[in-house]
């Protein structure tokens, strides 16, 4: 991705996160304990360009395997919650696990270097669309609310390709 077509796509996928998590963002006022969600994208490479182009799309139905762990705040404890759980892709091709609220677990940007999650696809239901490119992810940046005590990891996109690139609608050069 070229340093222009990659700060363009992810403007567009805060711009999906903010509103894929904002139903939580009220929700998330309530409590006191951080509401902590992580987020991605996965997408159609339609062209084989290794980028979100114009002919590229959001893919829904593709599932995604996201393995977290997040240590506690505390010096005194070496407590940490390591889990792995399966995401389906909704109709945006947007993948979302909110993390249920635990004592003594911070998502602040202090905490970034022991709390880690990383995506990997698992399959694509698109049969136009089905051979993995970008495989796996770690959250690349979080952005922390502390009006709604919500903080949202957010993952670099996945993305598949076609198994044969078409020249028709992607020209003759790779």
């Amino acid at each position: 991705m070229d340093s222009h077509s990659h700060s363009n796509f992810f403007v567009l996928l805060l711009a999906i996160t903010l509103v894929s998590v904002s139903c939580s963002q009220a929700d998330a006022s309530k409590h006191s304990i951080p509401i902590i969600t992580v987020v991605g994208v996965v997408y159609c490479d339609a062209c084989h360009n290794n980028s979100f182009s114009t002919h590229s799309y959001f893919l829904p139905g593709a599932e995604v395997r996201i393995d977290c762990k997040f240590k506690a705040a505390s010096p005194r404890t070496a407590e940490q919650i390591t889990f792995s759980v399966n995401r389906t892709t909704n109709r945006n091709g947007v993948y979302k696990l909110d993390i249920p609220s635990v004592d003594g677990i911070n998502c602040a940007k202090e905490a970034a270097v022991v709390n880690t999650c990383r995506a990997s696809l698992i399959k694509s239901t698109s049969a136009a669309c089905n051979v993995p490119a970008f495989t796996a992810t770690s959250n690349e940046f979080s952005v922390k609310s502390k009006q709604a005590n919500l903080c949202i990891y957010t993952m670099y996109a996945l993305s598949f390709t076609p198994s044969k690139r078409d020249p028709a609608i992607c020209g003759n050069k790779l």
